[in-house]
């Protein structure tokens, strides 16, 4: 009798460890950074692409790891059950259910999670082999135990998504985290959540709205002509005719020097239009990343914006989706307009047509841009109306007092952040 008691204990021994595996090895390779992982797996390390592949089967290896976890613990919990019961009788249930508890908590989980928690690229490394043989050995039982899960879930009606994780936003967790602890200064942050905001920002969010576009006439004198994109600031101006939103060329001051340098400085009988370029047009609804890609593939740098129904909107440059990431970009010929101006009681003045995104990365504020891309936009957008000067809404925990209006459109608004609970909605 006192040899098969032996022979339990080892076993139970041997099953705790076994467990302690598999916990370590569940923490392990769930928490292992997956870009040091990645940079190990391109430098040729073999182990690194079976951590890979393993990550990548997550339902599978969670599957495998608490399918041996529970075979493990339930084993080792029946043995040293019979063992004690051999020992003390009835009351070895009493005794053999608080050992195993002490032992499995302590030895086969809380030790090894907390080395793996630790050390989880190491850890991840080194069992990765044997989880790698674990997950197809118990690959059929696995995957009828998944169907078992979905089919409970249908009857619920719980729903669940096979993507769990958006990449997107765990790159947008690791950097807001790691602003948080210092690693990202204000500035960083903001241009790296720049680059993943092209994705989901539209020419139509960026672009220079028609009413302000400089354009020329193109039918103007040519000496009008000369003098005005003399005066502007920009090299490449919209040439229109008969209507303002009839844009038939683009003019760029370079190609205009070249051929007033060509005749001379001599402007009479200049054509205009023989030195334009055709004007290029974009829908409004193109993401800036796509834009990005279409500037680099046509060597341009500027594009007209038309809506569906092909009407002129504005006008979108490389520049602008620069500033998107690096933040405004002035030279010596931009005009400065500051679209933002703070007061000594913390009152910020913002005009209309700041964009949401612009104000938020300034101030570190949240307020949502997804119904509305600009302030005003937000406003009337919250308000349901067109406010008149002075009346205020308080929503989203600010506080916007209307302080100018042209016709229609608002043109600067005061905003306060508030605290406490003071974010109940009034005009």
């Amino acid at each position: 009798m006192i040899g098969v008691l032996e022979l339990f204990v080892v076993l139970i021994i041997v099953f705790i460890i076994f467990s302690a595996v598999f916990s370590g090895s569940e923490t392990a390779l769930t928490a292992a950074n997956r870009s040091k992982i990645h940079g190990l797996e391109m430098a040729g390390n073999k182990r690194a692409l079976k951590v890979t592949e393993l990550m990548l089967e997550r339902e599978r290896l969670i599957g495998a790891i608490l399918l041996g976890n529970n075979l493990f613990n339930i084993a080792a919990a029946s043995m040293a059950t019979y063992a004690f019961t051999q020992l003390v009788g009835e009351a070895g249930v009493i005794y053999a259910t608080a050992a195993m508890t002490v032992l499995v908590v302590i030895f086969a989980e809380v030790l090894p999670k907390t080395y793996a928690i630790r050390n989880a690229e190491r850890v991840a490394l080194a069992v990765a082999p044997f989880m790698s043989g674990v997950v197809w050995v118990a690959r059929p039982i696995s995957r009828a135990l998944q169907l078992l899960v979905l089919a409970m879930f249908r009857i619920i009606g719980a729903k669940g998504d096979d993507d769990t994780t958006s990449s997107d936003h765990e790159i947008r967790g690791v950097l807001a985290l790691y602003k948080h602890e210092g690693g990202l200064v204000k500035n960083e942050h903001a241009m790296l959540d720049g680059v993943l905001d092209l994705s989901n920002v539209e020419v139509g969010e960026v672009m220079t709205h028609r009413r302000t576009m400089e354009t020329i006439n193109a039918d103007d004198p040519p000496a009008d002509i000369i003098a005005a994109a003399l005066e502007s600031p920009h090299t490449r101006i919209p040439l229109w005719r008969d209507d303002s939103d009839d844009i038939v060329g683009v003019l760029h001051a370079k190609n205009l020097l070249r051929e007033l340098h060509r005749r001379g400085g001599n402007s009479d009988g200049l054509d205009i239009m023989k030195i334009a370029t055709e004007p290029w047009f974009v829908p409004d609804t193109t993401s800036l990343s796509e834009q990005l890609t279409a500037f680099r593939e046509r060597h341009a740098h500027f594009a007209l914006v038309v809506d569906e129904y092909g009407t002129l909107m504005g006008l979108v440059t490389l520049e602008d989706i620069l500033e998107e990431i690096v933040g405004e970009i002035e030279d010596e010929h931009d005009v400065a307009s500051a679209e933002t101006e703070v007061a000594e009681d913390g009152i910020i003045t913002v005009e209309g047509s700041a964009t949401i995104r612009d104000v938020n990365r300034e101030f570190d504020w949240n307020l949502p841009d997804e119904e509305a891309s600009t302030i005003a936009g937000l406003v009337i957008h919250e308000a349901q109306q067109i406010p008149d000067i002075g009346q205020i809404f308080v929503f989203h925990g600010f506080r916007f007092e209307i302080t100018g209006r042209q016709r229609n459109q608002i043109t600067q608004v005061r905003v306060t952040l508030l605290g406490g609970d003071d974010t109940s909605s009034n005009g």
